[in-house]
């Protein structure tokens, strides 16, 4: 069995949302401004070999649900036009997670392994939650990370501001524009 390798590794973290939680009118707003830049940032990883692209999402709870169950109730949710642009393609990467880091009791480690990605773009939501703690597992693992403080959304403002600055000074994260992260 040859080694699968990629240059990188995209992932796409819990943009599968049905925005009927208690933050979605905080978060949505946000969402909406980085759901341009990272459409584009999907659909350049979908286009090359040498990038891996990953959805992770939360089950919300639901341990039966299959991740198509999960896109479609995205799709089926308060925010559509925030998920249709991003949704995953038949044959996709796909795994859920169960908390907020993508590696928590997941085999995220396991595929990266097997990937020997350069580097590790983290995108989605929520910046300070599921990203940060995300680039933390990334991190220890020795996985380095990129972060396009574009394509990914925040509840809190300020929160997000200090979540990416721990990111760039305490996990070495590289903080690039989505459109430069594939260049």
């Amino acid at each position: 069995m040859q080694e699968a390798m990629s240059d990188t590794a995209v992932l796409v973290i819990d943009m599968m949302n049905t925005y009927r939680h208690p933050d979605a009118d905080k978060l949505a707003p946000h969402v909406a401004e980085i759901i341009d830049p990272l459409s584009r940032l999907v659909d350049e990883a979908r286009r090359r070999d040498d990038v891996d692209l990953i959805y992770v999402n939360d089950n919300y709870g639901d341990f039966t649900a299959e991740f198509s169950d999960i896109v479609r109730g995205a799709l089926d949710g308060e925010r559509p036009d925030l998920v249709k642009p991003i949704a995953p393609q038949s044959g996709c990467q796909v795994m859920t997670k169960v908390r907020h880091s993508a590696f928590y009791a997941t085999s995220l480690a396991y595929l990266l392994t097997q990937l020997k990605p350069e580097r590790v773009i983290l995108t989605g939501q929520v910046t300070e939650q599921c990203i940060l703690y995300t680039a933390l597992d990334a991190y220890v693992r020795h996985f380095p990370v990129v972060v396009p403080p574009d394509a990914v959304a925040h509840i809190d403002p300020e929160l997000s501001d200090a979540a990416l600055t721990m990111m760039k000074s305490n996990m070495s994260a590289e903080i690039t524009p989505a459109a430069e992260c594939l260049r």
